[in-house]
């Protein structure tokens, strides 16, 4: 207990009462600097007064910090996301350049304006990079391209995906020499590579905007301010004397491409300016009290001690940048506000370290087939020397999978929208990677349907499903139940008593299959349709060995005439008719003997889906733990699906499950390809807030229906019970 009070005292001490503050420094040449400037404060006696201790790097002079063995330290962006994130560190002060831009500098893209190059269509290209983990150069345009899914990175080797991306770049300073295949060294062709602008000419921004003007990149990472700096007669170097700023243009977020003034509208992220961390507990204010008397005493003006200026000690940028004109006080002292969205996503996306990858990816299966498929997925994976690893898990639901993974027992699991949005909300869980499908206009969604047969003698509407008999992909599932059973209620066809949806479906419909309704409190009428496996066991099960389960289950359900209409995906009738699907059942279906019935009361051909449908919904998503780095899962998926994602693989197909006599093992066979999260980071980024408002309204009916059902058995217990004892 003692110990505690004195940790208190300590901890309030520091907040009210810093009397010191121990700057650390990272060389001799900044430790004499620094030692300099607390004479300086002491003789203009500044408070709190100022001391000088040695670390031997900024990180680790941030890891001293959160040990309390030093107070401040003046950091650049990347080591700003490090110290905020690996030691909780807090930026007081952030310094201010004479640039027009105040305390920050855009990233810019870079290419000739008569060149065709896009954000999107850069892979190929030749690029051109300030240096190997500079921020305009690599840190930014690297971290974008790798969180927008357009990089995609295995086990952490961000230089292999980088140079597997572009066909050759320049990247001084590269650990990995295929990135210097464009860079010339000096004038003598020697120092090739190096991070260093007076031995590699195309190192710095300049040079490598001057990869670009010379013909050797396509695209050049640069800071906004670059090309005005080098062109229209401002640089008199010969490479530079004849370059006009008109000639050139950047690339922007959006796809599109703007003039190179117009920075501020169209950059690939705001680079914060260098800021003064500390400990997360200590008074930032103290601190900028001793920066900001310092600096009005010993600017750029002073006769003495500088803070801004290190040519006194043959040196650049010590203890703070020689370019910095003044320190401002930083009101949110949180290291993501400093850093800005943008920048932060970008640092996210090159933040990976392979010591701290797992060694196997452990995926989640729910049926007998999906684990033959998953172990058959890991041995093609491992083929191909994919990391991480794949090993294959087993649970009893999707529910099951989403508590495993919260615990850390397992890593990933395939989910539908329901089940996203219950990951999300109940588990914590958060979308690493999505399913694309073909012919939509977005290829992370698909539309909702509802499908029936093309009959001019009973050519039904929405107005006349009364009493008609249903087939539903599975119960709370997205295209199945929710999206046409809550279109049903918000139309006024389906009126739930209470809350009660299942039992106001039931009644609805004269008889259903709804796959995983075969539940105590649920009315069994959603259950009479289900045919259950070859030996008429499972019947009603939420998985394949249901006939009637999933998409290609509900329409197989429509098609064998055992139900009058199917809600399912638009993308359904194509996959299973008009000879695409081996099935006996499906051999000889024609999409043209099937319509859709649409929310308006019309009927529409089956290709006029994204006219006629229920609702555009999320695709499903591969679901993990919020620790996981979901980008090592993207880069295992996209680059497993360059070998194994399209129908002419000879071995392994991903997303197809033909072979092992089911459909939708893992992902959707009618998935096309794995496709980033980008800025969906969330499960409700996700869903997005129309499908999220749609399904909150529908849980209120699971939740009564089964509390109806837990009471209902109650009181029957009870009778009994009074009975018997009677």
């Amino acid at each position: 207990m003692i110990w505690k009070i004195v940790f208190i005292l300590f901890y309030f001490q520091r907040i009210l009462c810093l009397n010191e503050v121990r700057w650390c420094t990272i060389s001799n040449q900044e430790n004499k600097k620094c030692n300099d400037m607390k004479n300086a404060f002491g003789q203009a006696k500044i408070t709190p007064t100022l001391s000088c201790v040695t670390g031997n790097s900024e990180i680790d002079c941030a890891r001293m910090i959160m040990n309390n063995e030093a107070d401040a330290v003046t950091l650049k962006g990347e080591f700003i996301y490090e110290a905020g994130t690996k030691y909780y560190l807090k930026p007081v002060a952030g310094e201010v350049y004479d640039q027009g831009m105040g305390t920050s500098y855009y990233a810019v893209a870079v290419v000739r304006k008569n060149s065709t190059y896009n954000i999107n269509n850069l892979k190929g290209a030749k690029s051109c990079h300030t240096g190997f983990q500079k921020n305009a150069g690599w840190n930014v345009p690297i971290g974008y391209l790798i969180d927008t899914g357009r990089i995609a990175a295995v086990a952490c080797d961000i230089q292999k995906a980088v140079n597997s991306f572009f066909s050759k770049s320049c990247v001084p300073g590269a650990i990995q020499k295929d990135l210097c295949q464009l860079c010339i060294g000096d004038t003598n062709g020697n120092n090739v590579c190096q991070l260093n602008g007076s031995l590699e000419r195309y190192s710095g921004y300049s040079g490598a905007f001057r990869c670009l003007v010379e013909g050797q990149g396509d695209v050049a990472f640069i800071k906004h301010s670059t090309v005005a700096e080098n062109s229209d007669g401002r640089n008199t170097d010969p490479w530079a004397q004849a370059v006009i700023s008109s000639d050139y243009e950047l690339l922007c977020r959006d796809g599109s491409r703007a003039e190179v003034s117009e920075w501020r509208q169209c950059n690939l992220a705001k680079v914060p300016a260098h800021a003064v961390m500390t400990q997360i507990n200590t008074d930032g204010a103290l601190i900028y009290k001793m920066l900001h008397d310092g600096q009005q005493r010993y600017n750029s003006h002073s006769s003495g001690f500088k803070m801004f200026d290190s040519s006194a000690y043959n040196s650049n940028n010590l203890l703070f940048s020689d370019m910095t004109t003044e320190l401002r006080a930083i009101a949110d002292q949180t290291y993501q506000t400093w850093l800005g969205d943008e920048y932060l996503q970008a640092m996210k996306g090159i933040d990976c370290k392979p010591d701290q990858l797992p060694k196997s990816l452990r995926w989640c299966t729910l049926s007998t087939q999906e684990i033959w498929k998953c172990a058959d997925m890991a041995s093609a994976f491992k083929n191909k020397s994919l990391d991480p690893s794949l090993q294959c898990v087993s649970a009893d639901s999707p529910e099951a999978c989403m508590k495993m993974i919260q615990q850390k027992e397992v890593d990933a699991v395939t989910l539908n929208g329901g089940d996203i949005y219950k990951a999300g909300k109940t588990y914590g869980l958060v979308p690493a990677a999505g399913e694309g499908y073909p012919d939509t206009i977005m290829s992370s969604s698909y539309y909702a349907v509802a499908l029936v047969h093309r009959n001019p003698l009973n050519a039904f509407t929405i107005h006349d499903l009364k009493g008609k008999k249903s087939c539903h992909t599975g119960y709370e599932r997205t295209a199945g139940w929710n999206v046409p059973i809550g279109t049903l209620i918000k139309q006024g066809f389906i009126k739930p008593d209470g809350c009660n949806t299942a039992k106001a479906v039931a009644t609805f419909f004269s008889e259903s299959c709804v796959p995983g309704a075969n539940q105590k409190y649920l009315p069994p009428e959603l259950c009479n349709l289900c045919k259950g496996d070859d030996r008429g066991q499972n019947k009603c099960e939420k998985d394949s060995r249901e006939r009637y389960f999933g998409y290609s289950g509900a329409f197989r359900c429509l098609a064998e005439k055992t139900g009058d209409v199917a809600f399912v995906k638009h993308s359904t009738v194509f996959e299973l008719t008009d000879g695409k699907s081996t099935e006996p059942w499906a051999q000889t279906l024609k999409s043209s003997d099937f319509q859709l019935l649409c929310p308006n009361g019309a009927r529409a051909e089956v290709s006029q889906y994204t006219d006629c449908n229920w609702a555009q919904v999320p695709a499903h998503a591969v679901m993990v733990h919020p620790d996981t780095n979901i980008y090592i899962v993207y880069g295992l998926l996209a680059n497993a699906q360059e070998y194994y994602g399209t129908d002419s693989s000879s071995q392994f197909k991903m997303f197809d499950s033909s072979v092992y006599n089911a459909n939708d093992l893992i992902f959707k066979d009618s998935t096309d390809k794995i496709v980033p999260v980008q800025e969906k980071k969330t499960y409700s980024q996700w869903l997005g807030s129309g499908y999220i408002e749609s399904w909150e309204s529908m849980q209120c009916s699971s939740s009564a229906a089964q509390k109806q059902g837990t009471i209902s058995f109650l009181l029957i217990s009870m009778l009994l019970f009074m009975t018997f004892s009677v």
